[in-house]
């Protein structure tokens, strides 16, 4: 089943990320994979770049497709200009990608003000004049295309305000849902009883939420994520029952099992984030009877 498909019938959908291969062979990645093929709905993989070196992501994307994977383009609006964009779609689109997920902005850090408004309306402008012009089948300088190029589209959105979603936070959501956004994929979720507030404060756009959960291995990792990423992003509880575990693996996998049940009711799937752990993440589907 399609992402898109999945998303329209309501369906609890269930995607994951990889990063594009910088040194291994590519089809080493395609063999982790096979692990949970039919298990997930689609995969992302981000733009990334490591000490110079750029991995292909839409290389990747086309891959992931071939061998009977949804694959899933992530790329940012920031720090392109529109003909830059225009070619990463424009690539992405020959290559036989349908579904794309963008961030306007870094995530969020400071709240409202002026200055993130602005940037976000010059992006978001951005991405709507190359999304309006692909589809009607031509570029943004009138040259008509072979084919016209339609997206699915996923918009990043900062989920860790709680109850208290800043205005613009909502705007921007609000003006992502104008422009065509399919579902909105949120920032890391570690409080399930925080995430709760968060959805009643916006599943009034009518727009799917897909909740990120990535996978927590250490007490080491969760609180390298509070000391450098939020002060508090994942709650104490958490950290000392991973520190406290005498099998690291099982309480990692219990933790992820019990976030994803509490989210089920909440929102309409979750996207996995497994820092490398690919070949493992089959056993953390299981205990969260995902499929």
């Amino acid at each position: 089943m399609k992402l898109k498909e999945a998303l329209e019938k309501r369906r609890f959908v269930v995607t994951s990320e990889v990063q594009a291969p910088i040194d291994e062979p590519p089809e080493e990645l395609i063999k982790r994979l096979e692990l949970i093929r039919g298990r997930v709905d689609g995969v992302t993989v981000p733009e990334l770049e490591v000490e110079g070196i750029v991995g292909d992501a839409i290389s990747t994307c086309e891959l992931l497709n071939k061998n009977r994977f949804e694959s899933i383009y992530q790329t940012t609006t920031r720090d392109k200009s529109r003909p830059q964009l225009q070619k990463d779609l424009l690539l992405a689109h020959e290559s036989g990608v349908d579904n794309l997920l963008v961030f306007t902005e870094d995530y969020r850090i400071t709240g409202d003000s002026l200055q993130e408004m602005m940037f976000f309306h010059v992006d978001t402008g951005k991405l709507a004049s190359v999304l309006e012009n692909m589809k009607e089948g031509h570029t943004i300088e009138g040259r008509e295309l072979t084919s016209r190029a339609e997206f699915v589209l996923g918009s990043g959105v900062e989920s860790g305000w709680g109850k208290n979603v800043p205005e613009l936070e909502l705007k921007e959501m609000e003006e992502m849902t104008r422009i065509g956004a399919g579902y909105f994929l949120t920032t890391p979720v570690f409080d399930v009883a925080h995430f709760e507030k968060f959805m009643k404060r916006v599943n009034t756009f009518g727009v799917p939420v897909i909740a990120e959960v990535m996978i927590l291995k250490t007490a080491g990792m969760a609180q390298f994520l509070n000391r450098h990423f939020k002060s508090g992003l994942v709650p104490d509880w958490i950290i000392k029952k991973l520190a406290s575990a005498p099998d690291k693996q099982k309480a990692s996998i219990e933790l992820f099992a019990e976030t994803v049940k509490g989210l089920k009711d909440l929102c309409q799937g979750i996207h996995i984030i497994t820092i490398g752990g690919e070949e493992k993440l089959r056993l953390y589907l299981d205990s969260a009877k995902l499929r």
